[in-house]
């Protein structure tokens, strides 16, 4: 996979005191202690499966940790809650897995249980959403895409391509306090900032499509004047294109639709005409996920902060891509 790393200030030298320090409390039998060429045993918590993006995410998860790759690969379903979550990750805990890893439903209230998790001697991978905590040596390693600058690029198309019109925008936001919908929502915003083009509402759909839908229609009744809908994400959009045909509009032409994510739904929507550009959220993790597992339990220095690379799509390239999309 394509993708660009990068390291914050002082973080490799953190990131080998952390593992170093790891490896000491597993050296007490408290954590996982897989040794070189043994089987890694590895604990994954995942969001969901709230969307197209999220099953491409975990095709790549499973389809990576397997037996033959050196993996025994537990894997959970939070349905989207936070307390699920926290007790699948203190199951893996209570099990001695030899890593933790999780893509956190949302942001804030992990302290505690990655806190626990570094007790036990167990690294701990975050995968493509960020924890808000003031203590980056809870975890080992974050790999995700830059949200911040998708809705930035979002918004960058937006203000180019109606440069000087009076737009008016609605936001369907992500699941509430989850880091794509904050980051997105701000990149966004600071795209647009001093243009003509204005949010006039703005909503969670929860990142489903029926979310999506079920807000739009919202919008469309509380508004007259609706220019364009910014998704969070392409299965929100893919609702959004119901509600709006219903209402007997046309989307991409009566009301522009830009999203992100790109998987071939969406994709396919744009090459229709009915998403007028869609800023790319790759969700192939697995190999970087593997690959960083490997690296932390032989007790390597791993990059603190790793950033997967992301396209984006025109309706005119999105047609091209589509055939060879794996997603």
């Amino acid at each position: 996979m394509k993708r660009k790393t990068f390291l914050r200030s002082g973080l490799a030298a953190l990131s080998m005191v952390a593992v170093a320090a790891l490896g000491a409390c597993s050296s007490g039998g408290d954590g996982g202690s897989a040794g070189a060429g043994e089987t890694i045993s590895l604990g994954f918590s995942q969001v969901g499966a709230e969307s197209g993006w999220r099953a491409a995410n975990t095709k790549s998860i499973q389809e990576s940790l397997t037996a033959e790759n050196g993996f025994k690969l537990s894997f959970s379903d939070a349905q989207q809650k936070q307390e699920n979550q926290i007790q699948a990750l203190r199951s893996y805990i209570a099990q001695g897995v030899d890593v933790l890893a999780f893509s956190p439903v949302v942001e804030t209230g992990w302290d505690a249980v990655l806190q626990e998790a570094k007790n036990a001697g167990i690294p701990v991978i975050l995968t493509d959403r960020a924890v808000d905590t003031t203590d980056d040596s809870l975890y080992a390693s974050f790999i995700g895409s830059d949200f911040v600058e998708e809705g930035r690029r979002a918004g960058a198309w937006v203000k180019e391509n109606f440069d000087g019109d009076q737009l008016s925008i609605v936001e369907l936001q992500g699941t509430t306090g989850s880091a794509p919908a904050l980051d997105r929502q701000e990149g966004f915003a600071e795209a647009i900032e001093g243009s003509d083009a204005k949010i006039i509402d703005s909503q969670t759909g929860d990142f489903t499509r029926a979310g999506g839908k079920k807000v739009m229609e919202g919008f469309l009744n509380s508004h007259d004047d609706i220019d364009l809908v910014f998704a969070h994400n392409d299965d929100m959009g893919l609702g959004a294109i119901e509600a709006i045909q219903a209402a007997g509009k046309k989307p991409g032409d009566d009301i522009k639709i830009v999203t992100i994510d790109a998987v071939k739904d969406g994709m396919q929507a744009l090459a229709d005409g009915k998403i007028n550009y869609i800023v790319e959220c790759n969700p192939m993790l697995g190999e970087d996920l593997a690959e960083i597992a490997k690296k932390v339990v032989a007790g390597e220095p791993v990059e603190k902060r790793i950033v997967v690379e992301d396209a984006a799509f025109t309706q005119e390239q999105a047609a091209e891509a589509l055939p060879n999309r794996q997603y």
